[in-house]
């Protein structure tokens, strides 16, 4: 049975609305200091995580963090969450803080895959959590996209790949949906450069503004 999607008070966007261009992000939110990298709810709250600076990876900042978990709710619980492009791995592991049973995160960069890794190993939850070093678009390709229960996405890329990467990123998307278990939750974080009118079944998609980030969920009935 589909989870049911909470209600939240906040910065919502039609799917099909206009967009300001506007003078893009290097990447997304970030956190603004190696201190600041931490689980921010559930069983693991406060822990702090590893994370050694590097810029390609730079993750999102706790309110927006924050502020996805709080409109996917309780949809996560029970799930298998999959972090595409993991960069930290705090969307990955906060997941299982939250209450996901197991979690598979796929890093392109591997030194920043070991520290996920460690990461695990230190919240004691590393047999819970497999750690793919490698291209995010090759594995869901491939058919290794787990099958053992409903999914949890977590599918935040540079956002240059919407840009740069344009039909890849539509393939995956589109393949997300496709072979997603009921019940599952899709989340796509891009920047305002990303027009939601191309997405599939455009009017199922629930939009947040949280400038300069643009988070856009999909429930698969």
């Amino acid at each position: 049975m589909a989870a049911k999607r909470p209600h939240e008070k906040g910065p919502k966007r039609n799917a099909g609305g206009p967009r300001g261009l506007g003078k893009p992000p290097s990447r997304r939110d970030t956190v603004d200091s190696i201190a600041g990298l931490r689980i921010i709810g559930g069983r693991f709250r406060g822990r702090k995580l590893l994370y050694s600076g590097d810029r390609r990876t730079r993750p999102m900042k706790d309110r927006l963090r924050e502020a996805i978990f709080n409109l996917i709710g309780p949809a996560v619980r029970g799930s298998h969450a999959i972090d595409l492009f993991a960069g930290t791995g705090a969307l990955g592991l906060e997941a299982v803080s939250r209450g996901a049973d197991r979690a598979t995160l796929i890093e392109q960069h591997h030194p920043t895959a070991a520290l996920i890794r460690q990461n695990a190993a230190s919240l004691e939850i590393a047999d819970r959590v497999e750690v793919v070093p490698g291209n995010a678009f090759i594995w869901f390709r491939r058919g290794l996209a787990p099958r053992d229960r409903r999914w949890t996405v977590f599918c935040s890329p540079p956002y240059d790949f919407f840009v740069e990467r344009a039909d890849e990123m539509a393939a995956l998307i589109a393949g997300l949906i496709e072979s997603s278990p009921a019940g599952s939750v899709i989340v796509v974080e891009s920047d305002a450069r990303f027009d939601g009118r191309t997405l599939p079944e455009t009017e199922r998609w629930d939009e947040r503004e949280y400038s300069p980030a643009v988070v856009r969920m999909f429930w698969k009935p």
